[in-house]
């Protein structure tokens, strides 16, 4: 946690607040060519990733004297490192139990004479473990057909692995390695790799398909072994170096007081999901594979609990014009989709609700979110956060526009299933910067 003498006065930061939001103006938050896998930010793809570059300004902007940093949608905790690298302790959740291992993993400082001699013993083992006689097809709980998604060799090196890994006594060593393991489960899976749903490879693929078990492992250690390297690097060179800590709850239905205490966060940096994941991301189906093998629990569920999962009865009136005629239009077309889509928006408002408990006066809600379209209709994500935490009172200090480069993607898509009717996906994301007020003042209330 950073002093006085650690960083500059309240007065201090507003002059960098200006100056920041002035250079701001003068350049966009594209980032196109920088480098997203730095530090520990190299250890585990994940779909729909907030770059780091983006949580670093917006905390280089707005949390110049911040000692809590929280995320309610934390993923793979990539706001989280940025937090920690600035000397800000840090808070997040998440329901996928893959996402917090990783983020765990991410955001904790093992020590690297351990790891580089676990790593050493991997390849030891690796090499003795190429000629050693078949092991028994072991079962994994959360997955029904393992023939279906691993070959038979592919099966039996991983059961060797796994437990290769469970012998690793130092639980941070551990956590390292099991972050590898889970992209070498991924990676040498029948699934195709450049999906987020889980599909199998046809049968053209499979059959000439050979991953290297060891080799992928070998692979991930070593670009993780350089990040982690970088990051203890900068860990140990912080005066006072903050803590990181990983909590499961759900930030719509509940927000337990000895987890993150109310009117204790300085700033809030996240990226929430775009919509439903039934429709959006899949986030349970990318994780499902990695998770059984790991031992994590209900996997196949994950989905069904995140925002938007349990469907409404009707669409609500919500405090966001804009929204309520988006929904209108969409339910002219569909009026179940309009239900669904309602629902995640409600979800989203509770969500909002119980983070805007959290922030200090004169804190700062950083929102990074995508306004998709549904039934051709551009739903106002923006605009509706933007009144959502102006209902718990907080104003909106500024948004921010970005191009995003790279998008996977494709750039026109066909929503309708019919032929030749294509739509624009989404390529911007946007950056809504609210502030609580100084003085705690009344708020607008909007049906529960």
């Amino acid at each position: 946690m950073r002093t006085s003498t650690d960083a500059p006065s309240r007065a201090g930061q507003l002059t960098l607040l200006t100056h920041a939001e002035e250079h701001v103006g003068l350049n966009d938050w594209t980032f196109n060519g920088a480098s997203t896998r730095e530090l520990t930010h190299c250890y585990h793809d994940y779909p729909a990733r907030m770059i780091p570059q983006v949580a670093g300004r917006l905390l280089d902007m707005f949390a110049v004297n911040a000692e809590l940093l929280f995320d309610p949608y934390c993923g793979t905790g990539t706001s989280l490192v940025e937090g920690l690298i600035r000397g800000i302790n840090v808070a997040g959740t998440d329901l996928n139990p893959l996402a917090r291992l990783i983020a765990q993993a991410k955001t904790s400082t093992p020590s690297a004479r351990e790891v580089d001699k676990q790593i050493a013993r991997f390849y030891r083992f690796a090499t003795r473990s190429e000629s050693a006689p078949a092991a028994i097809a072991p079962v994994i709980h959360g997955i029904s057909r393992v023939d279906f998604w691993f070959k038979p060799v592919v099966t039996e090196k991983l059961s060797r692995l796994r437990a290769f890994i469970d012998e690793i006594e130092d639980e941070l060593v551990r956590l390292f390695f099991q972050v590898a393991f889970s992209e070498t489960v991924r990676e040498s899976s029948n699934t195709r790799n450049e999906e987020f749903k889980l599909y199998r490879y046809g049968a053209d693929k499979l059959e000439g398909f050979d991953p290297d078990v060891f080799g992928i492992m070998a692979l991930k250690l070593k670009r993780n072994r350089t990040g982690l390297h970088k990051f203890l690097g900068i860990m140990e060179n912080l005066k006072h170096p903050p803590r990181a800590y990983i909590h499961d709850f759900n930030t719509v239905t509940d927000m337990p007081k000895d987890k993150v205490a109310s009117a204790s966060v300085d700033i809030v940096v996240t990226s929430p999901p775009y919509g439903d994941s039934h429709t959006t991301v899949a986030y349970g189906q990318y994780s499902r594979l990695s998770a059984a093998w790991l031992g994590l629990s209900e996997p196949e569920k994950v989905d069904r609990k995140l925002m938007g999962g349990k469907v409404a009865k009707k669409v609500p009136d919500f405090p966001n014009d804009a929204l309520n005629q988006a929904l209108s239009q969409i339910g002219k077309a569909d009026k179940k989709r309009a239900l669904e889509v309602a629902s995640f928006y409600s979800d989203l408002h509770h969500s909002v609700a119980r983070v805007s408990e959290l922030i200090k006066p004169a804190g700062y809600a950083c929102y990074v979110v995508g306004n998709r379209k549904v039934k051709g209709v551009v739903l106002p994500t923006d605009v509706a956060i933007r009144d959502f935490f102006e209902c718990f009172g907080l104003d909106h200090i500024e948004t921010f526009h970005r191009s995003i480069p790279n998008k996977r993607m494709p750039l026109r898509n066909s929503p309708t299933n019919v032929v030749g009717a294509l739509d624009n996906t989404m390529t911007q994301e946007h950056i809504v910067v609210m502030r609580r007020k100084a003085v705690k003042e009344g708020v607008r209330v909007w049906p529960k």
